[in-house]
């Protein structure tokens, strides 16, 4: 049976994942999660869109990325990601074959029952992911995610994100906006720790 068509959209919101082949920890040493780090802002300059959020993992990668009219697609932007990756990963290991497991999964944003809440909820389950993984305790502590783009407009990292409009409409003020992003977060954790 053949697999179904991507549906690309311009000016949507995906959530984005994939996972090494094979589900392996092909990530662990943080060099590669740097050379992710290198791969993506390459794609940045290759490509017009808008990176949301990302969070790199051991075995796998979370992207949360909008597309813009008349630019690349959602397929176009990832297949350049996950293959500039695995050639430099297979060059930098000596190794030949695949790196990622399937084709990359999605979900569109804007698609959701309630856009706004999904987003602001898929925010802190992808930041949460180091915790759940024990990687830190506080999500705010990960390197290689960008949950602190969202928490402090000072902030300054490696790559160019750009707020999502739904972030920026949960209030006039940054104070109001954070107030409520935090709601999400206490929500979320008061279910993580339900389900342990």
């Amino acid at each position: 049976m053949p697999r179904p068509r991507r549906i690309c959209i311009e000016e949507a919101t995906y959530h984005v994942f994939s996972r090494c082949i094979d589900r392996r920890n092909l990530m662990l040493n943080d060099s590669y999660k740097e050379i992710m780090l290198n791969t993506i802002e390459k794609t940045q300059e290759k490509y017009v869109f808008e990176l949301v959020f990302y969070q790199i993992l051991d075995n796998h990668i979370h992207l949360v990325i909008k597309t813009c009219k008349g630019e690349a697609t959602i397929s176009r932007i990832m297949q350049y990601i996950k293959a500039r990756f695995a050639e430099n990963y297979n060059r930098k290991n000596g190794r030949t074959g695949p790196f990622w497991n399937e084709r990359f999964g999605d979900v569109i944003v804007e698609s959701q029952p309630n856009p706004v809440f999904y987003l602001m909820w898929l925010l802190w389950y992808l930041a949460y992911n180091a915790v759940r993984k024990a990687k830190v305790d506080d999500p705010r502590e990960y390197l290689y995610g960008s949950i602190n783009y969202y928490l402090d407009g000072t902030y300054k990292g490696k790559l160019k994100i750009s707020i999502h409009r739904y972030f920026m409409g949960l209030g006039n003020r940054c104070t109001d906006r954070l107030e409520k992003f935090i709601t999400f977060e206490e929500m979320y954790r008061k279910r993580l720790w339900m389900s342990v």
